[in-house]
């Protein structure tokens, strides 16, 4: 079964997961305190399929709990309020984030604060695969003052052969070492030789699974979802996606499939922003176009709640639902508006071209976008085999059409950027009513039907013809 890491803190919370037959941790990002985190967790809890959650619970230099502790058994309690039937493992972490830290730097990548939070929930799991659940304290409990005498000499022995082959006088030197351990045991300081032992195996854990990590990130992938990109194009691009980081030898992972990417595409995920969409509207428009990495073995949900978790990010840090609420759009219409103005205009125009569609949603007019019918055709008649013509295709009885239909079509057309997202929120402070591109590829804007039909006639004498 799938067992979840959670490094827990008072801004983000680190998340890792790991298989209970392989028992390797992988970090696998990061949730931020945000008063989602409940839904987040919830949801990384469901694509995993189960509800075995293992959270880092630290202590002071002398093993004792802290506010941080009470802060994550708090944390640890609600979660089960949250998660009905969650189990809650709680596993001690003694400078996890210190250790994450050191091993994002000997990858010499650029990391982010978050991705540290991701790799001390991984040590943090990883330990408690290690030892079976059982606390690191009590294991360091364990470790007798004859097991470090035994390692000290073992690693003396090491520098005096060392020494020997080089015919180097540290002979001395050595004797010191083994003296000092000696006798810091005979005083019955044994708690410096269960540091040292446990520096050394922090040091070789920490080498064995960079070396791990090393071999797991051969076998990494990037996926891009671009502005104005649809679901369609979002399915066609996964199918396409190489798991094996361009590896042709070993044990290779398959293609994700069309069920898997269907089932994916068909899920139900639970971010609050999703809530005020019709009932069995798709994800279309809610997919933030970025490009991020993934192992090899995500699942398609996995790739798809990222790109979900993101564009939750975008609304909450720019305020989209308040904005689009002063333009009297909900925020399921105002994502609609902005995958339309995406797919219309460049993004230094797309403001203008916001005005004028809520300009003309504020009349009662029909937008009369060409986009939007030909979305509608891509779903019934992809190859145009029905509609051969434009003058048939604008006809097509879809609620897509906002030629022939007035307000918004039923859903977003593509999945909109930043920019046409900011567009429907704070349109320009203008008056239009009509555009066009014309056949130079620059806006033409008009407050009349006649002004716009000029504009026609001396601008867009090409681009105004191609076919839907």
């Amino acid at each position: 079964m799938r067992i979840i890491g959670l490094d827990i803190g008072e801004k983000r919370i680190g998340v890792a997961r790991a298989d209970s037959d392989t028992r390797i941790a992988v970090p696998i990002g990061f949730i931020n305190v945000d008063g989602l985190e409940w839904q987040e967790i919830g949801q990384v809890a469901r694509i995993n399929n189960t509800n075995l959650f293992v959270l880092g619970l630290p202590r002071s230099n002398e093993g004792k709990e802290t506010a941080q502790s009470l802060y994550v058994r708090n944390f640890a309690k609600t979660l089960t309020e949250k998660i009905p039937g969650a189990r809650i493992r709680l596993q001690d972490e003694s400078l996890t984030s210190v250790e994450a830290e050191e091993r994002l730097k000997a990858r010499k990548k650029k990391y982010e604060k978050g991705d540290i939070d991701a790799e001390a929930a991984a040590i943090i799991l990883q330990d408690f695969l290690e030892n079976l659940g059982t606390p690191i304290a009590n294991q360091e409990a364990e470790v007798s003052p004859q097991t470090v005498a035994d390692l000290a000499k073992k690693e003396a022995d090491k520098v005096k052969l060392n020494a020997k082959k080089a015919k180097h006088k540290s002979k001395t030197v050595v004797g010191i070492i083994i003296g000092v351990m000696i006798a810091a045991l005979l005083a019955g300081a044994a708690t410096v030789g269960v540091a040292w032992y446990k520096d050394m195996k922090a040091k070789e854990r920490a080498d064995y699974y960079a070396a791990l990590e090393a071999e797991m990130e051969a076998k990494t992938f990037n996926f891009t979802i671009r502005p104005g990109e649809t679901i369609f194009d979002v399915k066609t691009n996964l199918l396409k996606v190489d798991r094996n980081g361009g590896k042709s030898e070993g044990e290779l992972l398959p293609n994700y499939t069309e069920a898997e990417i269907d089932q994916a595409l068909a899920s139900d995920y639970d971010f609050a922003f999703l809530q005020g969409r019709p009932a069995g509207a798709s994800l279309e428009g809610y997919l933030y176009p970025e490009t991020f990495n993934f192992y090899g073995d995500a699942t398609v949900e996995e790739i798809l709640t990222k790109f979900l978790a993101k564009m939750g990010e975008v609304i909450t840090e720019n305020g989209l639902e308040a904005k689009y609420a002063e333009q009297g759009l909900s925020l399921f219409e105002g994502i609609t508006l902005a995958s339309i103005v995406q797919k219309e205009a460049s993004s230094p125009e797309q403001p203008t071209v916001a005005q004028v569609f809520l300009t003309r949603l504020a009349y009662g007019m029909a937008l009369g976008s060409d986009v939007t019918v030909s979305y509608a055709l891509d779903k019934v008649d992809p190859d145009r085999q029905t509609y051969v013509d434009n003058q048939a295709a604008l006809k097509i009885d879809s609620c897509y059409n906002t030629r022939i239909h007035a307000g918004l079509p039923c859903g977003p057309i593509s999945n909109p950027g930043l920019s046409a997202l900011m567009a429907v929120a704070e349109p320009s402070d203008t008056a239009y009513l009509f555009f066009l591109t014309g056949d130079d590829g620059l806006m033409y804007y008009s407050y009349t039907e006649a002004e716009h039909i000029q504009s026609i006639r001396s601008h867009c004498q090409d681009l105004c013809n191609v076919s839907l």
